[in-house]
């Protein structure tokens, strides 16, 4: 890419060269800062894309980036802005990078100031070039920041850049639009400098007025335009500071003026209304410059018809660039400068003006009330200059008699009436009333209303003089005409009703303006109920009207024989008290509240001295009538509704009360808040008397208004509210709820379920319930429930709703936003459940944790509010507020420790909330709740066991919290709970340790992390010793729990409270180790930062220091020994040298203990100690430990022990058991199969130990030793059960060879493991034993040390044991061995090995024990004489040939071996016995010769010819015949020779040995079948007449025939051949010699 730039750059660098010829080619620049910016550049692009695809704001890199070579141009800013012009040059980059790059040179622009003028020639043509380049959008979004570029660029070297651009400005020539709007930048930017180019520029940009046809070369041209002028009128107001030549004002003026003509005739009826806009704002600015002109003023006048013909249809524009605007200001010039508008443009601008302010048309549109008041203030300007003319149109316009011409001819009189202009002359007002005095006979609403109005802006703006007279008379007639009208109004005539409540509203406005104005106006004294009632509504507000409340009492004294005899001795005596009070106050010291509590007092006691008339019901018509003389809200009306309702609760006549009602339900405005409050309130002071009236006036009410039909309209009485359903459903909720609140109280526990708050639900289950009503039904329910509460004797009362409304109240406070607080309904909602928990049936305690973590949950999501925002400030402080009150009112429910742990497990999510602002709402809550329970009688009940290290360890890790107010809170929790513990328990608190946690306090409010976090050690030590170990358990689990819940603080405060209680009271714990561990294990695997993982295992060695066969057992019981956080915890175990060795040797007694019997436990610590654990762990263990440990160490004191261990270990990992318990446990938790370091190879036992192992025999630094076991694959063996024992036994062997000075320490071990319990730990040292090549047997080791006898001992029990098939065969292979190792122990033991290696042939129990014995007796015979054997050697004998014939060729072996091994041994006392012996033997042995086990074969042959001398022939010793001959030739040859010599010598042994020859035809091995053929051929060949004679032919026919079916050919061919000898004896009968067969 960078290539790519700079072979561009020279092109495009070229092109540049040819344009400009001043612009010489530029060096290249520095290779590294030229990369260096381009990879600078590729930043700011990706992440530009990435800004337009998130949506986001200009990233960080981005910034970082532009300000890295913003930097780099300080240093060198002719190499930079080079690179940067070099990129702009290339024209493949993307529009974006080229905005980026113009960008950053306007930054280096703006910080360097002056640059190389070559340089900015440059970026002035490239800029230049791309601004008035603009085939597209982004084009144009270059174009634009290029434009600014120049602009930046012209500060320092405006010459260059001005003359570029006037280059490219020629006259009749229509130049780009860029060029002209960076020359209006250029001119608002450098006002004075631009000022010489003014004249030309205007002159130029004048003659392509007629070339620019495009919208948007207008808008430009427009928008120059106005910012020339704007420049133009700064420049002559600051003339003083130019130092350039200077150009009049009236120069300027006359420049500008052909083109203002222009605009306006030609331009400004464009269709475009962009374009339109540009010129009328363009417009402004120009007349600024025209108008002080005399002469062209006149002109601009001229052009006035045009404005006007253009304001048609303009409605849509803004009123900033409305030609109202322009001509406002033309006639707002001509006032000042006293020039007016020529006469004969009057007329039309009127009538122009004048239509559109009396045309709706306008009212449709946008902006329209802001252009009527731009006519408006058209007409002020032209009421000043020309009032009588204006004044005659009015008169004529109002002749019309249009209503609507009428009334905005009036409006515009008013608006000049209320303008507030010195120049407005008072013959303008003269002429103005007389219009309005021709226009009094209308009775039209609306000009009636236009006509009140007038009038009273007339009295406002000072000409009381001018309304004396018509004025009062005019407002009085209106006044007596809409009273009546409104009293005898029609059901029709609804619109009508509605517009003569405003005239009448209008009239009492204008008449309330003239009474404090004009003085004079009396009324006839009226009715006493009227009067009274006026009165007290006036005394309301006692010090409005210079303080007409005293006068108006000392008149009510005065009259009230007249008012109400009945009441005047009482008024004497209450009046002047009234009197006295208002004259000790003033408008500032009085109480509105307290004064209208006297009145309403004053006037029950009034009504009470009329008791058993109908004058208080009189005075409630009366006082009802007055309601609609007062606005809402008003303290007038606010009485009026109070005092209402005290009035019809002393009425009589309960008929007469509903029908005041009633009227008062049906006229009240219910979309106003306070007439709605004013009837709520009176409906709630009436039913302290008249309950059941107004319980039945609300269901009359609500049966007229239909609450089933679609629409909400009452038909009745007012047609003048059409109010909306939930209005009037908010005002009948609250108006049961304040019946409810007023209601006496034994009527209320009657009332309260029905019809009251049924009703409530009803009205709002059947509404659409939106923020108001929900705020209404929370306001009834609240009032309801207050009532029911304040009934001191409640005795059994249930409140049957009480299900109901929760329900409905839980559901409004789920539905509520939490992350915004708009309305206060949650507050009430919480207010409600707050008073509603008070009554039965009380909530469950499942239900007020429900209702307390509903509440919660929306009070402390909510974010905190902005210290500007003052109404959500008030909101939040309520809702929280009543939050704290309905936690105040459960917890009094439940008032004990289970309540106090049910209520901070509901905030305990939100204490470890990430969000500060949840931190800190839920840790004062936290605290508030200390506070409550501190406050009460629970403090008597102590808390459970664990649960103060419980609710400890869960604020302790907040006193490290980012947030000052958080930490400081939990301190103060942290501080209420020591109380409470210290006040519980018999605690050692005292000052000073009072003293030591205020100073952790003050410390606690620093900004420094790191003395915050010293200050919550000291805090954990300071509290440490208030608590006994069970807290010190629940304490460390919650830490721990919450480890990973918040930030790395809590996490650092939460390890650093655990490791300061461990250090302290770690000797303490002996008992609750097992506990502490567990819960630090548990979550040791999620914690991920390491140094609060190291922290966490230095709490579990700092145990293990104390207790470590505890944490030992602990450790080692985990399920998973590969787990890293364990294998983390091994590793700290490691580093610590001396600890780590003790660690290992306990490991390696766990091992040894599963080998030795099992002792009893005398210490806890033996306890642990013998706990059963996975051995399989304890492998892993010591493997990690002894790979971590330094490998120069040989470990001396334990070497061999640890091998010998871990070899058994081996040994009993081969066994067939089941799946370690780890294994079973990682399948329980995890469902995925095992990954590759945890596949059941490498989880075996055998894995691990050999692994271990090998790192074991590498400290013994033997090469000799460690290629020994690489060369005769001594770990595979030891690694495959099927060859583990032969590894044995080389490992021991290659040991005794290489490893020097632990023989005697491998005897001791070797005999300990044969004489263990345990099967495999007697197999493995029992294949030890075995070893006999290297002298392990003969090592005088064993002499010295005299254990040869307890092995030989243990060893003949292993022969004897019948659990074990491998175990006894090795230890008769050991026995056997003796005879090699030991030979001149032999004898000596030689009744011990003859006995026990015998004893598998007497009773064979397998073939490896057979053949084991009899080779251990082959063993032994060697070492012995005839002598040495005894009766033994019968035994032998007989019990060996029994195996000739075994199917198994191992036997077969083993036994022939044996025989040969006897024939050698026997002596001239057993020659005789093993003479008939090997008769018993001959044919077995003759035929076995030919065994199909070679091996066999081999060792009967010569076991046979061992035993022929014992036939006394020497002939037969030594098998003639040449030396080519095969064996089997050999033998058939020996065989003949026999036969032979039996026929002469023994006939009858001959005739035995056929038979006995005849019955292996049946054998099972096919070779011996034919050799038991060949033989029997043989022996018939050779046999004498005689016993030829004796033979059953039959039977051995038969026998060979049936030979002729045997599956192998070789049997039925040696059968066959056997037959025919058969039937040669047989048939010819012939009795040969022996001389003659041969």
């Amino acid at each position: 890419m960078t290539e790519a730039i700079t072979e561009a750059a020279v092109d495009v660098s070229e092109e540049v060269s040819e344009e400009r010829d001043d612009l010489g080619t530029f060096e290249s620049d520095d290779s590294g800062t030229f990369q260096q910016v381009m990879n600078l550049l590729d930043i700011i692009d990706s992440e530009s894309a990435k800004t337009d695809t998130t949506g986001a704001g200009l990233d960080m890199r981005k910034t970082l980036a532009s300000v890295i070579i913003t930097e780099k141009a300080t240093t060198e800013p002719s190499v930079v802005i080079n690179t940067l012009i070099r990129c702009l040059q290339v024209s493949e980059i993307s529009t974006r990078r080229k905005v980026n790059i113009y960008n950053i040179l306007q930054e280096i622009i703006q910080q360097e100031g002056e640059l190389e003028e070559q340089c900015v020639q440059r970026l002035v043509a490239i800029a230049s070039k791309e601004m008035r380049e603009i085939p597209e959008m982004e084009g144009y979004m270059k174009a634009e920041v290029a434009s600014d570029t120049l602009v930046a660029l012209s500060r320092n070297h405006f010459s260059l850049v001005m003359y570029e651009l006037q280059h490219h400005l020629k006259p009749l020539n229509l130049t780009d639009e860029f060029v002209i709007i960076t020359l209006a930048k250029l001119a608002n930017g450098n006002v004075f400098e631009f000022m010489p180019y003014m004249g030309i520029t205007l002159a130029t940009i004048f003659t392509m007025l007629r070339l620019a046809n495009e919208a948007k070369i207008r808008q430009a041209i427009c928008g120059a335009m106005e910012t020339f002028c704007e420049t133009v009128q700064f420049y002559l107001k600051h003339l003083e500071e130019s130092v350039y030549p200077v150009m009049t004002e009236e120069q300027f003026a006359l420049k500008v003026f052909p083109m203002y003509r222009y605009f306006v005739m030609v331009w400004l009826r464009h269709h475009n209304p962009e374009v339109k806009l540009g010129v009328i704002r363009s417009l402004k600015p120009m007349l600024g410059l025209l108008l002080p002109n005399d002469d062209l003023r006149e002109q601009v006048y001229d052009y006035i018809p045009l404005l006007l013909a253009e304001y048609q249809g303009e409605g849509h524009l803004p009123p900033s660039a409305h030609p109202l605007q322009v001509l406002r200001q033309i006639l707002e010039v001509s006032v000042i400068t006293n020039t007016p508008v020529p006469q004969m443009q009057l007329h039309t601008i009127f009538t122009e003006l004048h239509v559109q302010v009396c045309n709706k048309a306008p009212a449709q549109r946008q902006y329209s009330s802001q252009n009527l008041m731009e006519m408006v203030h058209c007409f002020i300007a032209l009421a000043r200059s020309y009032p009588k003319e204006l004044m005659k149109f009015f008169f004529s316009q109002m002749e019309t008699n249009k209503e609507a011409v009428r009334v905005g001819t009036l409006n515009l009189i008013r608006a000049i009436v209320s303008a507030d202009e010195p120049r407005m002359s008072i013959r303008a007002i003269y002429l103005a009333i007389r219009v309005v005095k021709n226009t009094i006979s209308d009775t039209r609403s609306k000009v009636r209303m236009a006509i009140l109005r007038i009038i009273g802006q007339l009295a406002l703006s000072g000409y009381q003089e001018r309304i004396k007279g018509w004025g009062l008379k005019y407002v009085s007639v209106q006044l007596t005409l809409s009273t009546y009208k409104l009293t005898n109004r029609r059901d029709n005539f609804y619109q009508r009703d509605l517009e003569e409540r405003m005239v009448h509203k209008v009239t009492m406005d204008t008449v309330k303006i003239i009474t404090s104005s004009v003085s004079g106006m009396t009324n006839d004294l009226p009715a006493p109920q009227k009067l009274l009632a006026r009165l007290l509504v006036l005394m309301s507000s006692p010090y409005k009207g210079e303080g007409r409340g005293i006068a108006m009492l000392n008149l009510l004294r005065t009259l009230s024989q007249s008012i109400a005899p009945s009441m005047a001795n009482m008024w004497e005596l209450e009046i002047p008290l009234l009197v006295r009070y208002l004259e000790e106050h003033t408008e500032f010291t009085w109480d509105q509240k307290a004064w209208e509590d006297k009145l309403i007092q004053f006037l029950r006691n009034s009504l009470k001295k009329t008791r058993g008339s109908t004058w208080s019901l009189r005075l409630s018509k009366e006082l009802n009538n007055q309601i609609a003389s007062f606005d809402s809200p008003s303290l007038e009306k606010g009485f009026l509704y109070r005092a209402l309702g005290f009035t019809l609760a002393t009425g009589l006549e309960a008929s007469k009360v509903e029908v005041l009602l009633l009227e008062l339900l049906y006229k009240t405005d219910y979309s106003n808040d306070f007439d709605s409050e004013g009837v709520i309130l009176c409906f709630g002071l009436c039913a302290r008397g008249q309950v059941k009236t107004v319980l039945n006036v609300l269901h009359d009410f609500e049966e007229r208004i239909q609450e089933s039909e679609q629409s909400w309209q009452i038909s009745a009485w007012r047609k003048d509210h059409p109010w909306r359903r939930e209005t009037v459903k908010s005002a009948l909720m609250v108006m049961y709820s304040c019946v409810a609140s007023y209601c006496h109280p034994q009527l209320l526990l009657n009332l309260v379920d029905s019809p009251i708050t049924a009703k409530i639900i009803h009205h709002y289950v059947s509404s659409c319930q939106d923020i108001c009503l929900k705020m209404a039904f929370m306001k009834s329910v609240v009032q309801v429930t207050k009532a029911i509460n304040n009934i001191k004797d409640l005795e059994d009362f249930h409140f049957a709703q009480k299900t109901t409304l929760t329900s409905i109240i839980v559901a409004v406070i789920e539905a509520e936003l939490t992350d915004n607080l708009v309305s206060p309904v949650r507050a009430l909602a919480m207010e409600a459940l707050s008073h509603l928990s008070k009554l039965k049936p009380f909530y469950s305690t499942e239900e007020n944790s429900e209702l307390m973590d509903i509440s919660i949950h929306s009070i402390i999501s909510l974010q905190l509010p902005g210290e500007d925002n003052e109404s959500i400030k008030t909101l939040y402080a309520n809702a929280l507020s009543s939050l704290e009150r309905l936690m105040d009112s459960l917890l009094q429910r439940q008032l004990d420790p289970r309540g106090l742990q049910e209520m901070v497990q509901l905030l305990e999510k939100w204490i470890l909330s990430e969000k500060e602002w949840e931190r800190e709402k839920a840790m004062n809550l936290h605290l508030y709740l200390m506070r409550i329970y501190v406050q009460s009688t629970a403090v008597c009940i102590p808390l459970k066991l664990g649960q103060f290290g419980t609710m400890v360890g869960l604020i302790a890790p907040c006193t490290c919290d980012a947030h000052q107010r958080t930490r400081m809170a939990s301190m103060n929790v942290l501080s209420s709970l020591l109380d409470l513990h210290a006040s519980q328990t018999c605690s050692l608190w005292g000052p000073s340790k009072e003293k030591e946690l205020e100073k952790c306090k003050g410390d606690l409010q620093s900004t420094d992390m790191e003395k915050i976090f010293r200050a919550s050690s000291r805090i954990a030590k300071v509290v440490c010793t208030e608590f006994n170990c069970d807290e010190v358990v629940s304490l460390i689990q919650k830490l721990c729990e919450n480890i990973g819940a918040m930030d790395l603080q809590h996490d650092k405060a939460s390890v650093t409270w655990i490791g300061s209680f461990l250090q302290m009271r770690a000797k303490e714990l002996e008992d609750k180790v097992a506990e502490i561990l567990s819960a630090i294990l548990v979550h040791l695997p999620v914690v991920d930062h390491p140094e609060v993982r190291h922290l966490l295992i230095e709490g579990i060695l700092l145990l293990a220091h104390h207790h470590q066969e505890t944490i030992l057992t602990s450790l080692l019981r985990q399920p998973l020994p590969m787990e890293s956080h364990l294998a983390e915890v091994w590793l700290a175990v490691s580093e610590n040298v001396p600890f780590a060795r003790t660690v290992l040797h306990s490991l390696m007694g766990r091992l040894q203990s599963r080998l030795s019997p099992r002792v009893s436990a005398t210490s806890k610590a033996d306890i642990w100690r013998l706990a059963a654990v996975d051995p399989l762990m304890t492998l892993c263990t010591i493997h990690l430990l002894i790979q971590k440990l330094d490998e120069n160490d040989k470990l001396p004191d334990f070497l061999p022990d640890l091998i010998y261990t871990l070899l058994l270990q081996l040994g009993s990992s081969h066994r067939p058991e089941t799946a370690p318990p780890v294994l079973k446990m990682w399948k329980l938790v995890h469902t995925a199969p095992l990954s590759e370091e945890m596949n059941l190879q490498r989880c075996s036992r055998g894995w691990v130990t050999i692994k271990s192992m090998q790192l074991l025999f590498k400290r013994v630094k033997s090469q000799h030793l460690a290629r020994a076991l690489d060369e005769q694959a001594v770990w595979d063996l030891l690694q495959d059960g099927g060859t583990f024992l032969e590894g044995v036994s080389l490992l021991a062997r290659l040991c005794m060879q290489h490893v020097e000075g632990h023989r005697k320490r491998l005897a001791e071990l070797v005999l300990r493991g044969m004489d263990s319990e345990v099967l495999s730990c007697r197999i493995s040292s029992t294949a030890v034993c075995v070893e006999v090549r290297h002298r392990f047997m003969s090592d005088p080791v064993l002499y010295h040390e005299k254990l040869l006898k307890p092995a030989v001992l243990l060893l003949e029990k292993g022969a004897d044991q019948e659990e074990d098939e491998a175990l006894r065969v090795l230890s008769l292979r050991a026995l056997g061995n003796m005879a090699l190792g030991a030979p001149k122990k032999v004898k000596q033991y030689r009744k011990v090995l003859l006995e026990k290696c015998l004893g598998p042939l007497r009773e064979p129990v397998s073939t490896s024990v057979t053949a084991e014995g009899m080779e251990a007796l082959t063993k032994i015979l060697a070492e012995l004489r005839e002598g040495d054997v005894g009766s033994s050697f019968d035994a032998m004998s007989e019990q060996c040939r029994i195996f000739f014939d075994n199917e198994s060729e191992l036997l077969r072996l083993k036994a022939f071996i044996l025989f040969g091994k006897l024939a050698r041994v026997v002596g001239t006392s057993k020659k005789h016995f093993f003479k008939g012996e090997v008769k018993k033997a001959w044919i077995p042995l003759m035929l076995h010769s030919q065994d199909p086990c070679f091996s066999a074969a081999q060792a009967c042959m010569a076991t046979m010819f061992q035993c022929v001398h014992f036939w006394g022939w020497k002939s037969l010793e030594h098998p003639s015949g040449p030396s080519d001959t095969t064996t089997d030739d050999k033998m058939t040859v020996f065989q003949t020779t026999m036969c032979s010599i039996l026929t002469q010598k023994k006939p009858a042994v001959l005739y035995s040995f056929l038979l006995e020859t005849m019955a292996y035809v049946k054998n099972n091995l096919s070779r011996i079948r034919i050799a038991a053929c060949n033989l029997a051929g043989i022996i018939m060949k050779q046999m004498s007449t005689h016993y030829l004679k004796k033979l059953d032919f039959p039977a051995l026919r038969n026998s060979l025939q049936e030979l002729q079916l045997d599956p192998d050919p070789g049997v039925r061919r040696a059968a066959l051949e056997t037959l025919e000898v058969l039937d040669s004896c047989s048939q010819h009968g012939l009795l040969v010699s022996p001389q003659g067969m041969s």
